[in-house]
């Protein structure tokens, strides 16, 4: 631990952007307090405030080796415990129905359900001697200076049973840290104490989410973590398909655009039958359930731009979803919230009190990349609304070629994942070893691959009349 530079830190959200946070706080401050809205210790399913936590989650190549340097042996523990590791490029993936070539890539991925993996990382973190979680309190607003200028603490208040309501307490800090996702109130509090809100870019994605857990019978994946056929323009149908434990497995499927997942056990393993490959239909048309098919929704990628505001107050940082929240297919949260804590723990050993612009102008270039990946591949479908510029068809035309070559090569199958993962730079896949490769394999843009209809036929699937 360093020497203590403050003496109080609040987090808003104790969800994994919050905890991360809380973890290198602690480093520098006498005294870290995480404040949520729902029970959080010992909690080990969904809860309320994070209904999305009951789909597929993937803890990635850059999120894994950090959550390994914050936590160390945090990967055996796991494993200890039954949850699932295994090689990012040795997945079974499928990008245009075509099946990437498999390739060791050194990069692991971590499969656990996303709240067993938040109550092993809020274990850690609450077993810091400075930690502490509030729960069970909502927020009601930021605390100030008289000018507004330095942000002094927060207002909260004890959730009590049956939704009730308890009394309003302030708790001071010096500084708040924002994680509350992407329902954040600070836009709203800042514009109360005369500041500017932050501009936004969305792309609008219609997304939906549908799970089902079944119990694992060995055939099911064939040696394999997981089976991804991820929704591309031609098959906008997709799923993740993978382990979550010794005996159990998650299955996870993807509508964009209004095309989504039914809820009721007939229409959704019709969904699954037409997927463009049959590997997850064959693995569980016959399998059985552990549980009712549930939906999450996800209208819209948001980027919040705090960078801009030419005034901010003191005391007060933003990160994780709060500051950008990416479509979930791409596996990006938790990685990018992970970067963005490091890039804290850095900004407060060189400075004791963190100025926010500097800080808030780091997040905004860590989120420069993955954006890029996710807004850019979204808009890639048709009838996803936003600009397309030219960079964004040139790399979407460019990546259909990558993605084909990678199911003839198993280098460029490890370097699409040493991108996806977060290791590497985009431009990476630009290098001149790179391109060569993607040529040699794919001069022009190739057509889709083979595919089902919601019928189970052979032939396209097409997207829904909007």
């Amino acid at each position: 631990m360093n020497s203590r530079m403050g003496n109080r830190a609040v987090v808003l959200g104790g969800s994994m952007a919050g905890l991360l946070a809380a973890r290198v706080l602690a480093e520098s401050y006498a005294e870290v307090v995480v404040v949520d809205r729902d029970r959080l210790l010992g909690v080990r399913e969904s809860r309320r405030g994070a209904p999305h936590t009951v789909h597929a989650h993937g803890l990635h190549a850059r999120g894994h080796l950090i959550f390994e340097e914050l936590f160390p042996n945090f990967t055996a523990e796991l494993t200890e415990a039954g949850v699932p590791t295994g090689d990012l490029g040795e997945m079974r993936w499928y990008f245009n129905a075509r099946k990437l070539r498999p390739a060791r890539t050194g990069l692991l991925s971590v499969t656990a359900p996303r709240p067993v993996l938040e109550d092993h990382v809020r274990g850690r973190v609450a077993a810091l001697p400075n930690v502490t979680f509030l729960e069970e309190h909502s927020v009601l607003g930021l605390t100030a200076t008289a000018d507004g200028g330095r942000i002094t603490g927060v207002r909260v208040q004890r959730r009590l049973r049956e939704d009730g309501e308890g009394g309003e307490d302030v708790l001071e800090g010096d500084l708040v840290v924002d994680a509350s996702g992407r329902g954040s109130r600070v836009p709203a509090w800042l514009e109360e104490l005369g500041y500017q809100r932050p501009g936004e870019e969305r792309v609008k994605v219609d997304l939906a989410y549908t799970t089902r857990h079944y119990r694992m019978r060995p055939e099911m994946f064939d040696g394999v973590q997981s089976i991804n056929p991820v929704a591309s323009p031609a098959h906008p149908r997709g799923a993740f398909f993978g382990q979550v434990g010794p005996d159990k497995c998650i299955l996870s499927l993807t509508g964009i655009l209004g095309d989504h997942p039914p809820t009721d056990p007939e229409g959704f393993l019709e969904y699954v039958r037409s997927l463009p490959v049959p590997d997850v239909y064959e693995a569980v048309h016959d399998a059985e359930p552990l549980d009712e098919p549930v939906r999450f929704r996800f209208a819209a990628s948001v980027r919040r731009r705090y960078e801009r505001l030419t005034r901010f107050p003191d005391g007060l940082l933003v990160l994780g979803d709060a500051f950008c929240s990416f479509n979930p297919v791409y596996g990006q949260g938790m990685s990018v919230a992970a970067i963005e804590a490091m890039a804290l723990r850095e900004q407060l050993r060189r400075e004791p009190r963190p100025s926010p612009r500097p800080f808030l102008a780091q997040v905004a270039r860590i989120v420069d990349a993955p954006w890029e990946i996710s807004a850019g591949g979204d808009l890639d479908f048709p009838g996803v609304e936003g600009p397309r510029t030219v960079k964004v068809r040139m790399g979407n035309a460019y990546m259909a070629r990558l993605q084909y070559a990678a199911t003839k090569d198993a280098a460029v199958t490890d370097g699409f994942m040493r991108v996806a993962g977060l290791i590497d730079p985009p431009t990476a896949l630009m290098r001149p070893s790179m391109v060569a490769r993607v040529l040699r394999h794919a001069v022009r843009r190739p057509p889709a691959g083979g595919s089902r209809s919601p019928d189970g036929r052979s032939g396209p699937v097409r997207q829904p009349s909007r």
